[in-house]
């Protein structure tokens, strides 16, 4: 290998992270709901937390380590759906960036 074709490979390495990275950062904020007055990560650990409950109202810490009474059957559903259509969405476009490399 020349050395041009190995400084292309690297070049071509690193954009392909870097694109990786800014969707990272792009969809991270995308997983916050605010919510019956606290912020909440859509995320599988929480919504995790809240199946595992079986009463209608929990007490939670939210993103700010604040202590919130929560309807845990609304709130599990908001999460659920923001989860679901971002990662949908995140998936699709790392699809993308996956084909361009």
């Amino acid at each position: 290998m020349d050395i041009q074709s190995l400084l292309s490979e690297a070049k071509a390495r690193f954009a392909h992270n870097s694109a990786k990275d800014y969707l990272r950062e792009k969809y991270k904020n995308k997983f916050l709901v605010a919510d019956q007055n606290g912020l909440w990560s859509a995320d599988p650990n929480t919504i995790a937390t809240l199946q595992s409950f079986d009463t209608e109202k929990v007490i939670l810490l939210d993103n700010h380590n604040r202590p919130v009474e929560v309807d845990r059957l609304a709130l599990l559903n908001k999460l659920k759906t923001v989860y679901q259509e971002t990662m949908s969405a995140y998936h699709s476009e790392f699809k993308e960036t996956e084909t361009k490399r």
